[in-house]
């Protein structure tokens, strides 16, 4: 018996909201594509293609890595699988290639949600949902995660589009409202942080990317919510991405690591809610105590016409 075969990001859910259009896929409840006035806004993969290098994910139950995928919490010690195991780390949380289920569609819309199951490495339970909305305006994420666990858990969640530009990424100018960044060993893990101000990592005012390789996580934003605009050198705005409170952190990342055709050729702009390897720091982890729900939202703007 023949049977058809399926996409490996599963089942595609397409939203439309006027010249906006965007794909949602079942693998991982993350973002295919998205498509405004006719052309992308994200760089995004094709529905016969494995999704690559994090592209449109949502990263969960921590953003970016820990190191060696030990961490200890509640005063117990915990071992993750190397997700990442050319740097021995686990990568990017445990939902990316889960199957999330649609709960609500519309022309506009689509929310999905995945209930994580306890584990070795992370032994607690969360039920988590993404809702996908398209407006007159953009696209929109809100993240929700509850903890259906009877003690308290370790929580962060983060973002993964890669922003498409014109021509090359050195040409584009990057905003970045941050004050400070981190300093990253050879594993992609921090050793430390800088201030950027007066320094090639001072985006808080706009300028050229440049040659420089970004895969850099920035912090100390402004509190209530920040926004990270991307614009071309003659000043038209190409894209703004967007974050509420909940998120304090952003990982620019150029892409130069990607393998080819995608090798720098478009920027990833991810909120986070906390920075690299934050369960081992401690830094902005998220403690949802049982029955507790956490709630985030992100978006991207494009500019009209863009």
């Amino acid at each position: 018996m023949q049977t058809s075969a399926v996409s490996p990001s599963g089942t595609q859910w397409m939203i439309k909201s006027g010249d906006h259009e965007a794909v949602v896929v079942e693998v991982g409840g993350g973002l295919r594509t998205y498509r405004s006035s006719g052309r992308d806004v994200v760089d995004g993969y094709e529905e016969s293609e494995l999704c690559p290098s994090g592209a449109g994910q949502v990263l969960a139950p921590w953003p970016n890595r820990i190191r060696d995928g030990r961490y200890t919490f509640g005063g117990q010690a915990q071992q993750l699988a190397l997700s990442e195991p050319i740097h021995h780390n686990a990568v990017h949380g445990l939902v990316r290639w889960a199957p999330w289920r649609a709960t609500e569609v519309s022309d506009s819309s689509v929310t999905l949600e995945y209930r994580l199951p306890a584990q070795t490495g992370y032994p607690w339970t969360l039920q988590l949902t993404t809702t996908w909305t398209l407006d007159g305006e953009g696209l929109r994420a809100d993240h929700t995660a509850t903890n259906l666990s009877g003690r308290p858990a370790p929580f962060g969640l983060g973002a993964h589009p890669y922003l498409a530009v014109p021509g090359s990424v050195d040409d584009v100018v990057l905003s970045v409202p941050a004050r400070s960044r981190l300093l990253m060993d050879g594993r992609a893990l921090p050793i430390g942080a800088a201030r950027v101000a007066g320094s090639e990592y001072d985006f808080t005012s706009p300028r050229p990317i440049g040659a420089s390789p970004l895969n850099t996580a920035f912090g100390e934003v402004p509190a209530g919510g920040t926004r990270v605009e991307l614009s071309t050198v003659d000043g038209g705005p190409l894209v703004t991405v967007w974050a509420d409170g909940a998120f304090g952190w952003w990982q620019m990342y150029t892409a130069d690591t990607a393998p080819a055709p995608r090798t720098r050729r478009s920027v990833a702009v991810e909120p986070m809610t906390c920075p690299p390897d934050a369960f081992n720091s401690g830094r902005d982890v998220i403690t949802l105590e049982p029955g507790q729900t956490w709630q985030g939202s992100w978006g991207i703007t494009p500019a009209p016409g863009r």
